[in-house]
């Protein structure tokens, strides 16, 4: 089981938590422009990354707030978690804690 900290409400258990997809995929910019294949591939096609990996989560039970998380798909260890619109931290520091703030 992990342990999510929110960063609104602080460490809590899994359940109460959603899983999002792939953080950081940008919208198109002209949606309109784009062919079944390329709006496909913008919908569905998303990277299979092993090692650290930024997700999308929502915390469904407690204040229902999306935010970011920097996990490792291979260990499950959160590295970072940050709110919406912040930038994807630079792992090059290993002294990134679970709350995404430096040691």
């Amino acid at each position: 089981m992990l342990l999510i900290s929110c960063p609104n409400c602080g460490p809590r258990d899994e359940t109460e938590f959603h899983y999002g997809g792939q953080a950081h995929v940008a919208y198109p910019e002209n949606p309109n422009d784009l062919n079944d294949r390329e709006w496909a591939e913008y919908l569905f096609y998303r990277d299979n990354t092993k090692g650290n990996f930024a997700e999308r989560w929502v915390h469904s039970t407690g204040c229902r707030k999306w935010f970011n998380m920097l996990r490792d798909t291979v260990t499950y260890d959160i590295k970072a978690v940050y709110k919406m619109g912040e930038p994807r931290p630079d792992l090059t520091n290993e002294a990134i804690s679970p709350e995404g703030a430096s040691k």
